[in-house]
């Protein structure tokens, strides 16, 4: 595969200053183009250490107005970064549409790194590669032109180029122990990367492999392969048709899931304040124990208007140090994130080990309301179910505790509650006319929440059905599931 790259290729100072002005003027035209567009661009630069990534993207920002971009070096994970999956460090960077983000260091250096030194095996080099693989599919689909470039340099130039370094006085700060660990290894980085680009090189994002040796060469061909990607994805932008979004209203199959909860269930008073105060307490001492463990732990609450979530959530934050919890009630999207892909916003607040964030409402929102009220495609909310579980794998296989509860009421208690809200003063602020409106498609939220539960259910990540019309009954099955998977899971 590199061998392309080991062919000699070089350019001179003429040709090179020859074509720069017309690279420069493609670079900035395409930037301008794409700050009106609806893309974003995420630039991958890896490659041989010692090859010149930083050079290179240094060159690509004196030729670019770097106002739009925003370059991030991944060096070695930050405390804050280690304490979250690996890819939350990626994802809280992604650039928003319009704009540019440059990445030395990515989210395959790692995994390659890891491998060369015997830190994971074949079978799970293999799944981050494939991972890779999926989440670049997600951005291409976000509207994310992914460019990948590999700059790549032969041993014997390598090492040329790292004496070199070391032995000038004001470059050999940039040569360090572990460049000379790596080159040590170079035929086993060349064998973990050529199987890494070999598996992940797609359609939607093709690896570009760059010869690094000369860096006039090295530049202008990186940045003429960039204004190409570039012109190329808004072309295609332009070109595409419209996307229709129509609403999607599900009938729910006459026996489900969801109507075969018992809700005629209830817990008197003085059961529900004994197992009330008896919950909380454990709460509190499991909740502590996370950190002591070095886990983190996800609520999710999902349901009806009215259904009890606030005040299922209410109960259990009573019972938290208010420094380890993070209560997030999800609305519409802003601006900010919705420029962003779907994601985005719901991994930037993922819980440091040690703490709980709790979603009211959640990522589910695309296969709920989304679906049925047509603010995103069918081939959005279709492929958003192998999203979310993704997204789940990463967040239980890092050691997050995920816990996802639906709470059910019947038609007639939710009007009961929202008469309730209609003529108390201090709950009026609960009931708006959207809650009204979503009232009237009760049977497609019911099928859609149906499909959700079947397709995103899993070991790791349940969903745990809550008969909800007896307030009581609810907040208790809730607090006490989840002091059910801390003990599980905290031993």
């Amino acid at each position: 595969m590199f061998e392309t790259a080991e062919v000699g290729n070089k350019m001179n100072k003429a040709d090179y200053e020859k074509a720069l002005p017309a690279l420069r003027e493609a670079l900035l035209s395409a930037q301008r183009a794409l700050a009106v567009s609806k893309s974003a661009v995420v630039l991958l630069v890896g490659g041989v250490e010692g090859a010149g990534k930083a050079e290179a993207v240094s060159r690509l920002l004196e030729w670019m107005d770097a106002r739009g971009i925003e370059t991030h070096v991944m060096g070695d994970p930050t405390d804050e970064e280690r304490e979250r999956p690996p890819m939350w460090r990626f994802w809280r960077t992604l650039p928003a549409k319009g704009h540019m983000g440059i990445y030395i260091g990515t989210w395959y250096t790692e995994p390659i790194v890891d491998r060369v030194f015997g830190g994971i095996g074949e079978g799970r080099f293999n799944l981050l590669m494939d991972r890779n693989v999926a989440f670049e599919y997600m951005l291409a689909k976000e509207g994310v032109l992914v460019i990948k470039v590999w700059l790549h340099l032969k041993e014997d130039a390598l090492r040329k180029r790292l004496k070199k370094l070391a032995s000038d006085p004001t470059k050999r700060w940039r040569v360090n122990e572990r460049d000379w660990k790596y080159l040590k290894k170079y035929e086993r980085f060349r064998s973990v990367s050529e199987r890494a680009l070999r598996r992940t090189g797609t359609g939607k994002a093709p690896w570009f492999i760059v010869e690094a040796t000369d860096q006039r060469y090295r530049d202008l061909t990186v940045g003429r392969h960039v204004a190409a990607a570039i012109e190329g994805r808004l072309a295609e932008e332009a070109a595409a048709p419209p996307v229709k979004l129509v609403p999607d209203r599900p009938k729910p199959h006459r026996i489900n899931i969801i109507r075969n909860l018992d809700l005629a269930q209830q817990l008197p008073v003085d059961a529900y304040e004994h197992r009330l105060a008896k919950g909380m307490a454990h709460i509190n001492v499991l909740t502590r124990k996370l950190y002591d463990k070095q886990r983190s732990l996800i609520l999710v609450f999902e349901g009806p208007d009215a259904a009890g979530k606030g005040g299922s959530i209410r109960r259990l934050t009573a019972a938290m140090d208010a420094r380890n919890y993070q209560h997030i009630a999800i609305s519409a999207p802003t601006d900010e994130e919705r420029a962003h892909p779907y994601l985005w916003r719901f991994w930037r607040p993922l819980p440091r080990r040690g703490r709980v964030t709790i979603y009211d409402r959640s990522w589910y929102g695309r296969v709920l309301v989304e679906r049925i009220e047509g603010f995103c495609s069918r081939e959005e909310w279709e492929r958003a179910y192998a999203e979310i579980n993704a997204f789940e794998e990463e967040l239980t296989e890092f050691g997050t505790i995920v816990v996802k509860f639906w709470l059910a009421i019947s038609p007639q208690e939710q009007l009961r509650r929202f008469k309730d809200r209609q003529l108390t003063p201090y709950k009026q602020y609960k009931i708006t006319q959207e809650d009204w409106r979503n009232r009237a498609k009760w049977e497609a939220y019911e099928a859609a929440a149906v499909d959700m539960v079947d397709r995103t259910s899993c070991e790791n990540a349940p969903w745990v059905l809550v008969e909800a019309e007896d307030k009581n009954w609810a907040r208790i099955k809730v607090m006490e599931t989840v002091i059910h998977h801390l003990k599980n899971a905290l031993g």
